[in-house]
């Protein structure tokens, strides 16, 4: 939203996501490290052992990547906690991060984060919130975005090795819209990453995880209609209806087509609210 209909992010601004950039990266590889203990994958390179403690550099870092271990780590990162953007290889010491790097970068909502933007001299509000703690604060909101990574279909939980990611995100989903607080808001689902689910469901079968899909293997068209689905049907109220949007968060002319889409839709349940169409 701020890259789209804010004033986007200046060099001085990008400049400031660079330790969050490398933290991810030192995150990512701490998980990979972590992955080869768990899943028992040797490292082909016995020095390695010994980087895997020294993560922080650099040039340490660029040898554990390139061990056989550490690429079967990342390879089977379905298996564990990973972050997407990863595979940034991101080393120069004049290194600024890019617009897409900002995109990337995973910063965890720990409160209420709020974004007023100008959408054709539309004030809109966004409230950003990850803790249910906070839903009861947001009563009678005009709508609620949901989101749900649709890469996730093969993933676990960071507390639970046994809980699939997205049986989570479905159970959320079924909370929130059946709260009393929302009951006259409306619902849009965004189901994001379409982008990661056309290159997984090519390896990652989502038959072996939801054993209802009975669509065609490597099909990422009928994989995301399937999880559409899914989310759909949790709802109980049939006069309420959830609108929907395949995105791609990475991807500002895709988001600009959306929200241009989400901003029609609101306008108009306003207006309907007030019986003016």
């Amino acid at each position: 939203m701020r890259i789209i209909h804010g004033s986007g992010y200046t060099d001085e601004d990008k400049k400031g996501f660079t330790k969050l950039v490398y933290q991810n990266i030192f995150t990512s590889m701490q998980a990979m490290i972590r992955a080869t203990e768990t899943l028992k994958i040797p490292y082909k390179y016995e020095q390695n052992k010994n980087n895997a403690q020294l993560v922080r550099e650099v040039d340490v870092e660029k040898m554990l990547w390139t061990d056989p271990g550490i690429q079967e780590a990342y390879d089977r990162r379905r298996e564990y906690q990973l972050s997407d953007s990863t595979n940034k290889r991101i080393a120069s010491a004049a290194y600024v991060p890019t617009q897409q790097d900002v995109l990337r970068v995973r910063v965890p909502t720990t409160g209420i984060i709020e974004y007023p933007f100008d959408l054709e001299n539309i004030i809109f509000r966004y409230w950003k919130v990850r803790r249910r703690k906070w839903i009861h604060c947001f009563e009678n909101v005009t709508s609620i975005m949901f989101l749900v990574a649709l890469s996730e279909y093969d993933q676990v939980l960071v507390e639970s090795d046994n809980e699939n990611r997205m049986e989570e995100s479905k159970a959320l989903f079924r909370t929130i819209i059946t709260y009393p607080w929302f009951q006259n808001s409306s619902v849009i689902l965004f189901l994001n990453k379409k982008d990661l689910l056309e290159e997984k469901i090519m390896y990652s079968h989502l038959v072996d995880y939801f054993p209802e899909f009975d669509g065609p293997q490597r099909d990422a068209q009928a994989g995301r209609e399937f999880i559409l689905k899914m989310f759909v049907d949790l709802n109980p109220d049939s006069d309420k209806i959830i609108y929907s949007h395949f995105t791609c968060a990475t991807d500002t002319e895709n988001i600009r087509f959306v929200f241009a889409a989400v901003k029609d839709t609101i306008l108009q349940l306003n207006l309907k609210e007030y019986n003016l169409v």
